[in-house]
């Protein structure tokens, strides 16, 4: 069941780039393509929308329903400059705060990237910093899903996967309040699957696929303004589970109208962990 627009906080209408349906599936090159290749981008269909302030009814989301959920995070960590320390100490709060409200036996915290504006230029990002993602997506699709726990975790993935597994990101400031390029998510209620359409992502070594999506005027779109750094948003990006329940969860970062002049640049942390039952 949606939940009532009366019962959310007030909007500002913004642009999210959307993916155009052409049959064929988007591409994305983390390299540089051979000169002769056709390419297929996605996110190019924009469109303004309405973006929901969650806040009213921040205690009333669901990960299993609109697909996401946002708590204080009780861990404390100020060193995300520090790759091993972030690995050595942040990973394990990770951890336990998706344990605590997802209810899973096992959690796999398996990449990280910190999220600044960045320019896009490739040369200029590296495996941990990247830009903000201004493109409607969710992380994985119904193969890349399982393949990904293959990948990370070998012989152990197969007895696994004959349980539910469910993955979530872990989204939250770094140091201070994020008050530009906040992150806007789609109550996945109200999108069809056939919304969500397959994007390649091309590697030079290998193809991966996530899920960008198209346009449909009954998606709609909830963000948490001015989250603080004890606040983190729970992003279901995987679910195994056909029982009814979220099993992807469209989400874009997007530059907010109301950002107020000289605002302090967004710096963010998004954690992937995979969670079994």
């Amino acid at each position: 069941m949606t939940m009532p627009l009366s019962t959310l906080g007030p909007a500002v209408r913004a642009t999210l780039n959307y993916s155009v349906d052409n049959g064929i599936p988007p591409d994305y090159y983390f390299y540089e393509p051979d000169p002769g290749i056709q390419l297929n981008p996605p996110g190019t269909d924009a469109r303004e929308v309405a973006i929901h302030d969650g806040w009213p009814q921040v205690e009333k989301f669901s990960l299993d329903r609109e697909g996401f959920e946002l708590h204080d995070f009780i861990g404390r960590f100020d060193q995300f400059d520090d790759e091993a320390s972030v690995h050595a100490q942040f990973y394990p709060q990770v951890i336990d705060h998706v344990q605590r409200h997802t209810g899973a036996k096992r959690v796999v915290v398996f990449d990280h990237t910190i999220r600044k504006r960045l320019p896009a230029d490739l040369k200029v990002q590296t495996e941990v910093q990247r830009p903000a993602v201004l493109l409607v997506h969710s992380d994985y699709t119904v193969a890349s899903g399982p393949q990904r726990v293959r990948d990370i975790l070998g012989r152990e993935a197969e007895p696994l996967l004959m349980g539910r597994v469910a993955f979530y990101n872990v989204w939250k400031p770094l140091y201070q309040r994020v008050e530009e390029l906040p992150l806007a998510m789609c109550d996945a209620t109200t999108h069809d699957p056939a919304d969500l359409l397959r994007m390649d992502l091309k590697y030079r070594e290998r193809t991966g696929e996530i899920y960008v999506m198209r346009h449909a005027p009954q998606h709609r779109w909830v963000y948490f303004p001015k989250m603080e750094a004890h606040h983190a948003l729970l992003l279901k990006t995987y679910d195994s589970s056909t029982d009814g329940r979220c099993r992807f969860m469209g989400h874009s970062a997007f530059e907010d109208p109301t950002t107020p002049p000289g605002a302090p640049r967004r710096e963010s942390i998004e954690v992937r962990t995979m969670a079994f039952f």
